[in-house]
């Protein structure tokens, strides 16, 4: 069960990229306002919003399965388990929360230019925070590209 939640944990992070980008691409241009926040720009918000919370239900899980998890003081003198033990679950749930936040303000915003401004903004330092705590292969952290 591991292998299987651990190979659907590192596939769907793409899933959660490209949904996120899709989102703040379609911000970006139109926070001037003007143009009305339509369903379809709901809708990518959304997306984006539902794979990070299924991404993390499913990291949450792992991080009580996990042999790379380990409770006990010397995993903080250990690079690579004190990054699976707090760095990379504080900077994922922080990310989660400030999407969850830019999603909830700005589906309560009247003015269609502050809510594409507000998703813009909270997606994207949702994005930084989930590249910055990836554990990509490059940063020999046991991570893998898929």
């Amino acid at each position: 069960m591991y292998e299987i939640l651990r190979s659907a944990h590192s596939g769907l992070r793409w899933l959660v990229l490209f949904t996120l980008l899709w989102a703040i691409i379609n911000s970006f241009g139109k926070t001037k306002g003007g143009i009305t926040f339509s369903k379809k720009d709901k809708r990518k918000a959304l997306f984006a919003l539902i794979f990070t919370h299924i991404q993390f239900l499913i990291g949450l899980v792992l991080y009580f399965i996990s042999p790379k998890v380990v409770f006990s003081g010397a995993s903080m003198k250990d690079d690579v388990l004190r990054f699976f033990l707090v760095e990379h679950v504080s900077l994922m749930m922080l990310a989660i929360i400030l999407i969850t936040i830019g999603y909830s303000k700005a589906k309560r915003i009247a003015m269609d230019g502050k809510k594409f401004k507000t998703i813009l903004i909270y997606y994207t330092i949702g994005l930084i925070l989930i590249l910055a705590s990836i554990p990509w292969p490059f940063r020999n952290l046991g991570g893998s590209w898929f």
